[in-house]
Order: C-alpha cells, then structure tokens, then sequence
C-alpha cells in the first residue's frame, strides 16, 4: 500500500503510526495533528529509529493539511480528547463527535476509497458519527475495541495461568466499557476450554478488571493507555492491509444480525482488503444474548444523545 494516515499524533496516534511503520505496511505514514509541530516532531523520532529497528516505511507529520493524506488507504482516527479520571465516555461526546465529524469530512474529500478505523471515545457513538458522517458503506467504518479489550483480557487471563498469551483464544462482544459482553465458552488455552483451567470466580474477576481496564490505567496515570491501544488499531490495519482475513471483535454496524439494528456493537468480522468482510453470527444462548441486548440497548442510549446535539 502507498499511504496509510494516522489521524491525531497523541500517544495512541503516534504509537499506531510507529507500530503500523515497523510492520512495513505501506510505503509512507502520515501522522497529521492540528498542533503545530508535534506530529512532525513526532514523525521524525520514529522515522529516525528505521535504521536502528530495520524498516523501509517512511514517517512523515503534518500540521492540520489533509492534502498531504490524498490517496490514503487506510485512516486510522484517534482525534478527540482523551478520558481524565472521574470522567464518564459520555462526558465526552459533545466535544469528540465534532472533532470525528470535521476530520472524516477531510478524510472523505482526500481519500474517498480509504476505509476508516475509528478509536476515538467513546467509541461506539463516535463509529456512529464517522459511518454517518462519512456516507460510506458501513463494511469500510468501523471501531477499534473488541481487539483491545480482547488483548487486556488474554493478557489478565495469561498472567493468571502462568501461561503464554501466544496460547489464549478469546472473545469479547458487545460495548466498549461496563457493557462489554464477556464469552468464557469461546476462551481456551490452546484448545483446552478456560473453565476447565479456572475457578468461575476468578475467572468473573478478571472479566470485571478487563470491563474496567481503561479505567484503571487513567487512576494509575492520569490519562488514557496508548501502547495497547496503539497496537490493537495497527493489528487491525495489517489483516487489511495484507488481506489476511483475520476474525476480530470490531465495532460494527448491525443490521439484523443478532436480531439487532441501527446499532454499533463489537462483534466478530472477517477483516480483509474490503474492510469488514463478513460479520460472524454465533449461537449464543439466552444469558449470552439478555447481556448483547442489554449491552445494544446502553449503545442505543448513547446514540441518542449523539442525536440530540445534531
């Protein structure tokens, strides 16, 4: 691929344009940001570790001019405020779907074949506003979360276990945040059914520290975690990329699937050249589908509100 652009060079911005660079994906990055010289600045530093770290991709920044992004692929939109302590995801919505809304009209005037990876919060209500905004096929808007949340609830699960999270297979669907619907009958360690490893309990407690793990890296730091979320955005732009066809928890768009619509709601998708591929239905049963639901009817709340600042 010729160019891929990371939208906001904040610290998940500026580590999904360093991870997407080291993986060679396309021949140049662009990290665009609307404060002068930080993603130059930012760009610059990691376009000066190729050597060092072996890569051909180049880094470059930019300061609020989208022209530079022309032709892009593959936008990744980090842009909005991040979360503070004490402060709810839909505390940030007035100021962030904006933001998402003003940087995907750029983004579709530039690049209108690029498909777009939403990681601005709150995510789902901001995929919301960026499919909308956009006009696009929901196949080619969509959010990262399910992979962050999955990668934070393999990384708990390992440690847990003492065991490689190389090993973990999971799944995670649903909201991003308190509504995320945990799948322990589709989590195992190289086959071996997690429950069968596990005490319920624990198990419930690790589920319960991934729903709250953003949060509880903002009471550690005092801002939002960027490495983890930086790297799960650029997993999902190389199975893209490299038409890989790698089956991911995405915010998507549902249009009967699960018996649910006009929602946004992480769910398993094939993710391949076209973007969303093909979304994965499974069998859930009845405790399973009462949390998607539930989940959906906490996203459709927060759509409402998106809807009211219109």
């Amino acid at each position: 691929m010729k160019r891929i652009t990371v939208i906001g060079a904040g610290n998940v911005g500026a580590t999904c344009a360093n991870v997407i660079a080291h993986k060679e994906l396309a021949s140049e990055v662009v990290l665009l940001d609307i404060k002068e010289g930080i993603a130059e600045g930012k760009a610059l530093d990691i376009w000066q570790t190729s050597s060092i770290n072996n890569f051909n991709t180049r880094v470059v920044g930019v300061t609020n001019d989208y022209s530079r992004t022309e032709g892009s692929g593959v936008v990744v939109i980090t842009s909005g405020i991040p979360r503070k302590p004490g402060m709810s995801r839909d505390d940030l919505i007035k100021t962030n779907a904006g933001i998402v809304k003003s940087v995907v009209d750029q983004v579709v005037k530039f690049s209108p074949d690029a498909i777009i990876i939403i990681v601005s919060n709150p995510l789902d209500v901001m995929t919301y506003a960026a499919h909308t905004a956009s006009g696009k096929s929901s196949n080619k808007v969509f959010g990262m979360a399910g992979v962050l949340d999955t990668g934070r609830y393999k990384a708990f699960l390992a440690e847990a276990l003492d065991v490689s999270p190389k090993d973990i297979s999971a799944l995670l669907m649903g909201g991003h945040g308190d509504t995320m619907v945990p799948l322990p009958r589709y989590t195992t360690v190289s086959g071996i059914p997690v429950l069968d490893l596990i005490d319920a309990d624990k198990l419930d407690a690790i589920v319960e520290r991934t729903k709250k793990g953003g949060g509880e890296l903002v009471n550690l730091m005092g801002t939002s975690a960027w490495y983890a979320p930086g790297a799960s955005a650029a997993l999902m732009v190389e199975s893209i990329v490299k038409d890989q066809n790698r089956v991911f928890p995405v915010c998507a768009k549902l249009d009967g699937e699960y018996g649910l619509s006009d929602v946004y709601l992480g769910v398993p998708v094939k993710l391949g050249k076209e973007g969303i591929e093909e979304i994965i239905t499974l069998d859930l049963d009845n405790d399973e589908m009462k949390l998607l639901s539930d989940s959906s009817d906490a996203v459709k709340s927060v759509m409402a509100v998106y809807d009211s600042l219109k």
